[in-house]
């Protein structure tokens, strides 16, 4: 019932919300002389941290219109291209120049932890000018009919396996975060299988391969509980009038609420700050703070069976470091994959996935040459800071496009179409090695 009274808490506020934001509009009316003074601007901002503070954050945009590429901008478009009941696959088609060099392929395997692929957006863009980039959208539980069925962690290796076949052999595949376990699982498969549309290669970025090293917070509090705890405490049915009303789901707002309370003082201070933002209608730090909570507050809910499957197997069981993890009865033997490069990507300051858990995936893949494979730990960055921000732009994304191009199929794949792609200047960083 508690989901219940969530949507029933959140109509109850609407006619509060509705109220707020009709007198911050008249408080912020050029027209109306009380804007101009300090008691009218207070009065604008403490409704308008109201209003944000209670409603609802829709799906965002990704937004993504233009790119550079050759130091002039061309547009991008969105582009769905493959869809099934819980993901889109979604492609960022660029009106390229005439005579441009073919780029690699990336596919970006976005987190299915909470948020929405859009939380990848500064990934996406930072990858763009070099890059053709696919993204997998998935869907919120909440939005799919139960009469689609049940979607599990082997259904997501599935729908990765599928993917990969469908952009072909010279596909990179980027993981971030949660995915790194079953994308790695699915390369393994498909590398057994000797599958012809394994990845190029596979770039693993902050992601639980083995929690026993480091584990954080996060990690503790899922070997601290039986399976059992999570089931009867945060897995509900999806209410009425949602399209997947009666659906077993982990609700985003639990996740969210989990997240928030690791670092609520520095949210309860973005709150302080934005308030005497808008009293001094200093109007670029407030419009940041927007665009961040927008995306940050936007969750969608899990699948009750993806949730608690991942649970048990990544954080409780640690199956694939140990060797015990299965896909629909199959083990899944890392050491299989021999064909597909392999790059870790850590962030020292990391408290979601430990340093080391990512790089975990250099000794479990112990078939891939020494000459296919490196790791890379940033320095001063945290768990977001791995996938975005500044120093993800100028220092993690052109070693992974360099790493896609340095192991680049396309010959293999019998397109003699082969560009010649130049080596990229990379940052000189003391932390970055070859494993």
């Amino acid at each position: 019932m508690f989901y219940q009274f969530y949507e029933f808490g959140h109509a109850a506020m609407a006619p509060f919300r509705a109220t707020a934001e009709t007198m911050r509009a008249a408080y912020r009316n050029p027209f109306n002389p009380i804007s101009y003074t300090p008691l009218g601007r207070s009065m604008a901002a403490g409704l308008e941290v109201f209003e944000r503070a209670t409603r609802r954050y829709d799906k965002p945009e990704f937004g993504l219109k233009q790119t550079p590429i050759g130091g002039k901008p061309v547009s991008v478009h969105e582009k769905t291209v493959w869809s099934k009941p819980f993901c889109d696959l979604i492609h960022f088609e660029r009106c390229l120049p005439p005579g441009h060099s073919r780029d690699p392929k990336i596919l970006v395997v976005a987190p299915m932890s909470g948020h929405y692929a859009t939380l990848l957006r500064g990934t996406v863009e930072a990858l763009l000018p070099s890059a053709e980039v696919y993204i997998t959208d998935w869907k919120d539980a909440r939005m799919v009919p139960l009469s689609e069925g049940r979607f599990d962690l082997d259904d997501y290796i599935d729908y990765t396996m599928e993917m990969i076949r469908f952009l072909g052999p010279d596909t990179n595949v980027v993981a971030v975060c949660q995915p790194s376990v079953p994308v790695l699982a699915a390369v393994a498969l498909m590398e057994e299988a000797g599958d012809p549309m394994s990845p190029a290669s596979m770039t693993l970025m902050g992601g639980p391969i083995d929690t026993r090293i480091n584990p954080t917070a996060v990690n503790k509090l899922a070997e601290n509980k039986p399976l059992k705890w999570f089931e009867e405490n945060v897995i509900m049915q999806v209410p009425w009038p949602q399209p997947g009303v009666m659906r077993n789901v982990y609700p985003g707002f639990l996740q969210l609420s989990g997240f928030m309370s690791m670092n609520l003082d520095r949210h309860m201070t973005a709150q302080k700050d934005f308030f005497w933002h808008l009293v001094k209608n200093d109007g670029e730090p407030a419009e940041k703070h927007r665009d961040f909570y927008d995306e940050y507050l936007a969750v969608m809910d899990l699948t009750a069976e993806f949730y608690l499957q991942t649970v048990d197997t990544v954080f409780i069981r640690q199956a694939l470091a140990k060797g015990e993890m299965t896909h629909r009865g199959k083990l899944v033997d890392p050491s299989r994959i021999r064909k597909t490069a392999l790059l870790t990507v850590e962030g020292e300051n990391d408290d979601i996935s430990g340093v080391g858990q990512t790089h975990a995936a250099q000794t479990l893949c112990s078939n891939i040459p020494d000459s296919m494979r490196q790791h890379y730990l940033q320095p001063d960055v945290g768990h977001y800071g791995v996938f975005n921000g500044s120093r993800f732009r100028k220092e993690i994304a052109p070693r992974i496009i360099q790493f896609t191009r340095d192991h680049r199929r396309s010959a293999e794949a019998g397109n003699t179409n082969v560009a010649s792609f130049p080596k990229l200047k990379l940052p000189n960083r003391r932390r970055f090695s070859k494993a």
